[in-house]
Order: C-alpha cells, then sequence, then structure tokens
C-alpha cells in the first residue's frame, strides 16, 4: 500500500548528497530504502548522503563487484547496508544468499537496481525513483527528478514532503 510519493527537482550531484542526508534523518534500525534509476542517474550518491547522514564509517561507493557492503555506524545509529542488484538475476531467493534478512532489523539497506527482487524483505519501504530530465541536452545535465514513495504502515505518519527542502 503507497502512503504518498514527494516529488522533487535536484539540480547537481551536491543537491543530491544533500537529499540523501535529509532522507537519513527519517531513517531508522529496519528500512529498506529500494533506489531506481538508469546508469549514473545519481542512487549511488544519494546513498553516499544517506551514509553521511546516518554517520557510518567507510566511503560509501558503488557495491557493483562486491555486490553488498556493510558501513557500521560511527555512533550508536543504525549500520548501513549497501546492495547493488544489479548483476542478481533472481529474485529473492538470491538475495536470501546475502542474510538481508537477518541485517534488516538492526541495519539500514540502500538496494539499488532492487525493484522487482526484494519487497518481499519487508512490507514497508521507500521506493527512490530517480530519472533524468527529458530533451535533447538531458544526457549532459546534472538535473533529475526524484520520487520518492512510501509503502506500508510504517511511512503512514512521515512526512516526507519535509524531504522537498
Amino acid at each position: 500500500m503507497d502512503v504518498g510519493t514527494t516529488r522533487m527537482t535536484v539540480t547537481s550531484p551536491e543537491q543530491m548528497r544533500d537529499l540523501g542526508r535529509r532522507l537519513a534523518k527519517l531513517l531508522r534500525p529496519g528500512d529498506l530504502v529500494l533506489l531506481t534509476g538508469e546508469l549514473g542517474a545519481g542512487k549511488t550518491t544519494l546513498t553516499r548522503g544517506l551514509g553521511e547522514g546516518l554517520g557510518v564509517r567507510g566511503a560509501v561507493t558503488s557495491p557493483t563487484f562486491v555486490i553488498a557492503r556493510v558501513h557500521p555506524s560511527l555512533s550508536d545509529g543504525p549500520p548501513l547496508v549497501h546492495v547493488d542488484a544489479y548483476r542478481l538475476g533472481g529474485g529473492l531467493e538470491e538475495m536470501e544468499d546475502l542474510d538481508l534478512d537477518v541485517s534488516l532489523p538492526e541495519s539500514v539497506i540502500a538496494v539499488e537496481w532492487g525493484e522487482g527482487k526484494v519487497e518481499g524483505l519487508s512490507e514497508d519501504r521507500l521506493h527512490v525513483v530517480i530519472e533524468r530530465t527529458v530533451g535533447a541536452e538531458a544526457e549532459e545535465s546534472d538535473v533529475r527528478g526524484v520520487a520518492v514513495t512510501g509503502v506500508g504502515p510504517r511511512w503512514a505518519d512521515e512526512d516526507l514532503a519535509s524531504l522537498a527542502g
């Protein structure tokens, strides 16, 4: 059950990181964030901001070749588990090999390319869709449309509109 979508325009990689930092303020242990967007859309940049906002250790980089990377908290916050599901063809069965269901209760899990693969991990999740602007200059532009949708009861009372600030 979708509980609401907030849409915004992001005009630079710095703004995408800032969006990640603002989003991190809403997250708590057990939250699942699905990141959808084409190659180069800004999924890892947003996740880098999540890591900064959560105060985790280690540089947040694309986990494409390792599939999943755990960033422990530098304080008493939740660790960030950053997953790149691009190379995983199967659904939840393949994801189960990563033990994400074990990590979920105490972690924030951000999954790039997870749409259609990890929804079964939790009935509550945020779905972040990042799209390039339309037009001839879109390939060279940093302008992105971002839609953040809360799914499930966990997000029913959260003010996702605060992310647009």
